[in-house]
């Protein structure tokens, strides 16, 4: 097992370097710079994303759609995943997340834009999209589809399934002293139950989970940081100059180099947020919505939420713990640097880590789980659904008991052969991107309504 997650971690350092960094962090400076900086209707946006266009065609609300993006997005990546960058990239890796968060919702809002625009109609007169639709329909290149699609399956199996699986047998077997094969029965059954009921039932999940999930930790992520608040301003301080200048190791940070710190920081911002993935896309192509743009602003918030938010709130609590006790995280590693912050809070603090993680990785298997299903209506209909959720079902029992280091680079190295035919896709087709945007959005016309899908 030791030989196949060092392999994976050569592939890893291959797929992650200088330019894979390049492509994704440039994508996102160029829609930024092109769309005249579309994170400017944010408050726009965040109205938008309650808003019910009731008379538009799709299978589940703007909310739903945005829900079930969220859904997949909020989860261990927003506190193991920060948790590791810091770990393996120091404190200056918050900053490179959080600036991929900023800048990504340029890419988030591009590629949803594109799927909602270009979305089609299945035989049962519901709507599917997503990049495979965009490559093979505007592109004209289905051999690009088919492979984004297929890593794309792939990829459920790792970001969305056995990376989560096991974080909450972990987190059950830490605070609980539960079995990680019991925990994975347990949530393989109730992954099932809603599964069974198809998109609908996992937008309607994950519409109640979603809100819950998020007052919870960012209320318990408040206490604490008020626990260190003396610790709060060195804390941002020191995010922010590691992230430009190398750093030894000091008072239980490891030592790291700008390069390091970038690298971890924007791996780590892409799987939480998915900007340039062209996982949430998907989810997009299914909102009733009178344009394209309106939903695409809809999807941006969705990194709004998770990385300019919820990573940099994580971020701070891990960096300002880390300040106030220094001590107590000596020879600490990966995720057990967000656990032990939480632990500063005595007792309490163990169990909102533990409820927050297991509540945030199981609506992200959720929200994967969808994804996963509308890559395979693509390559093989929907008889092969029943298939896939058996094999993802399986899966997650599997990544209960699996080791967590090879769940970790195998999905970091699924997401980055993912986000490449996707941002290549995106990148040739930003003129229709820039087109509708300056219609719709700079030309006052987000209220017209727009013929979608075929």
């Amino acid at each position: 097992m030791k030989v196949l997650e060092n392999l994976l971690g050569l592939c890893n350092n291959f797929v992650w370097g200088i330019p894979m960094m390049a492509l994704l962090f440039g994508t996102h400076l160029l829609l930024t710079i092109r769309l005249r900086m579309p994170q400017r209707k944010i408050f726009k946006a965040l109205r938008l994303s309650v808003t019910e266009d009731e008379d538009s065609e799709g299978e589940m609300s703007q909310f739903g759609a945005l829900a079930t993006a969220l859904a997949a997005t909020l989860g261990t990546g927003n506190i193991i995943g920060v948790s590791i960058a810091v770990a393996m990239g120091g404190p200056g890796a918050v900053a490179w997340c959080w600036l991929t968060g900023v800048f990504g919702m340029a890419t988030k809002y591009g590629e949803s834009l594109l799927s909602v625009k270009y979305r089609v109609k299945d035989k049962d007169g519901g709507y599917v999209g997503g990049p495979m639709y965009v490559m093979e329909n505007v592109l004209h290149c289905k051999p690009l589809a088919v492979v984004f699609a297929f890593f794309a399956i792939c990829a459920t199996f790792g970001t969305g399934c056995t990376v989560q699986a096991n974080a909450i047998s972990s987190v059950m077997s830490t605070a609980f002293d539960v079995k990680p094969a019991v925990t994975g029965a347990v949530v393989s059954v109730l992954a099932a139950i809603v599964m069974l009921g198809g998109a609908k039932a996992v937008s309607r999940a994950c519409e109640k989970l979603v809100p819950f999930m998020a007052i919870f930790y960012l209320a318990g992520s408040g206490a604490l940081l008020f626990i260190n608040r003396a610790y709060l301003f060195p804390a941002l301080k020191l995010i922010v100059t590691a992230a430009f200048t190398p750093r030894a190791a000091l008072g239980g940070f490891v030592g790291s180099t700008i390069l390091s710190a970038s690298r971890h920081g924007i791996a780590r911002g892409l799987f939480s947020d998915e900007s340039g993935l062209g996982t949430a896309p998907m989810a997009a192509a299914s909102a009733r919505t009178r344009n394209s743009v309106r939903q695409a602003l809809v999807s941006m918030t969705g990194t709004f939420w998770d990385t300019v938010v919820f990573c940099a709130v994580t971020g701070i609590v891990i960096v300002s713990s880390m300040l106030h006790k220094p001590a107590v995280f000596n020879g600490l590693s990966g995720g057990q640097l967000a656990e032990q912050s939480f632990g500063l809070m005595n007792q309490y603090g163990h169990v909102i880590f533990a409820v927050s993680l297991v509540i945030f990785a199981f609506a992200t298997i959720l929200g994967w789980s969808f994804y996963g299903e509308r890559a395979v209506i693509y390559l093989f209909g929907s008889r092969g659904i029943k298939y896939y959720r058996l094999i993802y079902l399986a899966a997650l029992f599997a990544g209960a008991v699996a080791s967590m280091g090879v769940i970790w680079e195998f999905s970091d190295l699924l997401n980055g052969l993912m986000a490449v035919p996707n941002l290549i896709c995106l990148l040739i087709l930003q003129g229709v991107v820039v087109k509708e945007t300056r219609y719709f959005l700079w030309g006052g016309h987000l209220d017209e309504k727009e013929e979608l899908g075929e």
